[in-house]
């Protein structure tokens, strides 16, 4: 037996599907949870921006510190997976999860607002890397594609259910919008209660070793550039000396973090994976998919209430074609994948659909027939759901048992890092355009475009006098559209990346691969028979 194998039976459980479906109830539930929390502020967010007299650099930080704390302790949460008990790693996720949802449910300030987001985003990082090692330590590859059909569903239908449950909420004069923060506590108490009941995994006992210093220093060379990125073009120039400390020290960071990684006993992002060139590149195209998923559809509540003067209700109503294409093509293509074992064509075409939908959206302004943004926003959702989930089948199918924590979670952090950077320069990209956009408009009227941009107020657009509201609506719409067609390259960015990756049918079994792919290719190139790849291919 190698060193290899022995985790590997270790962690390894045979279940049946009753079983599995039992003990997933409670990790989809908390899923649920974590998805809906983020979902359904989306629509509240102008509104809750509005009564707290935030700017648009605060709307963009609400979103980018919950998913900064998610991208700075995915890894955090995925190594712990890998050295003790996973079950009561997710219910303490759940527990800081609701601390931090209580919180921001009592903020009296964006201030607060911001750092109540970031409680949320840890228990939600959690939660996130934690429901991918556990499938995968229950569920074989092969199978695993059925079973991440029903964790998209699940994402479906938080993502569907949120922002109408949002909008009713903030609609609802008795409720308000705290609600919002408080609708998921509920849920998660009962995930707490059914994952103590169904979820029994066995447990691998060894000495903890987490790397802080390398977590430290990712989180503060992301943080920098985000605060970089954000502030950029508003309080100072983009070229100035101010732009330069931040970027170098950016820079300084990271590399930094990449020596400290190559020492350190239990990286945060073991470097080794990245020798394995399916999950380089899955890497590459978690972080466009990330940017589309976060970067770019966080902002369609703001663009429905402010440039078509929609209510939060009616805003979540009209995202629905996104969000059912998410729902279809992660539930159908999951359960393709497992009858078929073959992943790498559904990646493709829903690159191509990414990117086709955010290029197209890239031409929405306020006044597109909505039936046109429909047909945008569905190819969107295909998109997303035929390579959201998948980009992690192919990750958890060419490493082992022992290495499922840190291989998904890295796959994870790659794409919330994605969506972090994506909410926060598209943000940004988006206060410089309307601000422009309202300085033309307004002075066609002979009105001074005093207060407007990024650093100004979001308008309630019912409360401007016509004229106005018209320049107001018609600014925010064409915004829209650049922050959309930014995106786009992004989608053509992931597309290039899945093309490069190199197939390999998913494994029957969970233990760890006969070969990695690093060993597969060494020995083609060296002459080594095609035996090793077929054997390597079905595990």
């Amino acid at each position: 037996m190698t060193q290899a194998t022995a985790p590997s039976r270790a962690t390894a459980v045979d279940m049946s599907h009753r079983q599995i479906l039992e003990a997933l109830s409670g990790l989809l539930l908390g899923m649920f949870v974590a998805i809906l929390s983020s979902t359904v502020v989306s629509n509240a967010l102008p509104r809750i921006i509005t009564d707290l007299h935030g700017s648009q650099s605060a709307y963009t930080w609400v979103v980018t510190s919950t998913l900064l704390a998610t991208t700075a302790t995915t890894p955090i949460w995925g190594k712990l997976a890998d050295l003790t008990s996973k079950k009561v790693l997710v219910q303490l996720a759940l527990t800081v999860f609701v601390l931090g949802s209580v919180l921001a449910g009592q903020a009296q300030s964006t201030g607060e607002l911001i750092a109540c987001r970031v409680v949320q985003g840890v228990g939600a990082g959690g939660l996130t890397a934690l429901a991918q090692v556990i499938m995968a330590t229950m569920i074989a590859p092969r199978e695993r594609g059925r079973y991440s059909g029903y964790l998209g569903a699940v994402m479906a239908v938080g993502t569907i259910g949120g922002p109408l449950i949002g909008g009713v909420i903030v609609d609802t004069d008795w409720l308000g919008w705290r609600w919002c923060f408080y609708v998921g506590v509920p849920f998660a108490v009962l995930a707490l209660v059914v994952l103590q009941k169904t979820l029994h995994l066995p447990v691998v006992k060894r000495k903890v070793t987490i790397d802080w210093w390398g977590a430290t220093l990712i989180t503060a060379a992301v943080s920098l550039l985000l605060v970089w990125i954000t502030l950029a073009g508003d309080r100072y120039d983009w070229i100035s000396w101010q732009s330069a400390v931040m970027v170098a020290g950016a820079v300084l960071l990271g590399a930094l973090a990449v020596r400290v990684e190559q020492r350190a006993a239990e990286p945060m992002i073991p470097p080794r994976l990245f020798r394995n060139r399916t999950i380089t590149l899955a890497v590459v195209a978690s972080v466009a998919v990330g940017v589309g998923m976060f970067g770019a559809s966080v902002f369609l509540g703001q663009y429905f209430q402010i440039a078509r003067g929609e209510s939060p209700t009616m805003s979540g109503l009209m995202t629905l074609p996104m969000i059912g294409g998410l729902l279809v093509a992660s539930t159908v293509v999951g359960r393709i994948i497992t009858s078929t074992g073959r992943w790498k064509r559904w990646l493709v075409t829903g690159s191509v659909l990414l990117t086709a939908g955010f290029a197209l959206m890239g031409s929405m302004r306020a006044d597109t027939p909505y039936w046109r943004l429909a047909i945008f926003m569905a190819l969107i959702g295909l998109g997303l759901g035929m390579t959201m989930q998948n980009l992690v089948l192919a990750v958890q199918n060419t490493v082992g048992a022992h290495e499922l924590g840190a291989a998904s979670s890295v796959v994870a952090f790659f794409r919330s890092l994605g969506g972090a950077v994506g909410v926060s320069a598209l943000g940004a990209v988006l206060g410089h355009r309307v601000k422009d956009y309202l300085a033309d408009g307004l002075s066609k009227l002979g009105v001074p475009a005093s207060g407007s941009g990024s650093g100004g107020a979001l308008p309630d657009v019912h409360t401007l006098p016509a004229p106005i509201r018209a320049v107001v609506e018609s600014a925010y719409g064409h915004g829209a559209g650049d922050i959309f067609l930014a995106a786009a390259p992004f989608g053509l960015l992931a597309l290039i990346a899945v093309v490069l990756i190199r197939e390999v049918p998913l494994r029957r079994s969970n233990g760890d691969p006969v070969a990695t792919e690093v060993d597969r290719e060494s020995t083609v190139a060296a002459g080594g028979t095609a035996a090793v790849v077929r054997t390597g291919g079905r595990g």
